[in-house]
């Protein structure tokens, strides 16, 4: 699966993003995410620009240099060529099917680590209607 992001960089830098990706991606399993295995889900950043590639490359010989994980980091760097979003019935995935065991068991987990790790970055919630 690949996202592609839309930022105003004088709000979030790419390089914060990164570190978003990577406190919720595992980079050192090659062809698999969770229970998910097969190169659609190798780890990728998928750069734009050259700047872009330079902090990636940075943030990864930096993450490598800390020996977070104990295998060796495999997320690959490479020229986005196309993106091609998914077909309908993924989009909003998450928000239409919150019940859902995989949602739950992988999903859920995460966006919680996502709000209490990154909760000052984050917009209040809309309320309820």
């Amino acid at each position: 699966m690949v996202i592609q992001l839309t930022f105003d960089h004088g709000r979030i830098g790419y390089r914060y993003l990164l570190e978003i990706f990577f406190a919720f991606h595992d980079p050192t399993t090659l062809d698999r995410q969770g229970p998910d295995a097969g190169t659609q889900y190798r780890s990728v950043i998928f750069y734009h620009s050259p700047e872009q590639k330079r902090i990636a490359e940075q943030t990864l010989a930096e993450l490598d240099a800390a020996k977070i994980w104990s295998d060796p980091i495999v997320t690959q760097l490479s020229p986005l060529a196309a993106f091609y979003p998914a077909e309908d019935y993924h989009q909003g995935y998450y928000r239409n099917n919150p019940a859902q065991p995989y949602c739950q068991v992988m999903i859920s987990p995460k966006l919680a680590k996502l709000r209490q790790k990154f909760a000052a970055r984050l917009k209040p919630a809309a309320p309820a209607r």
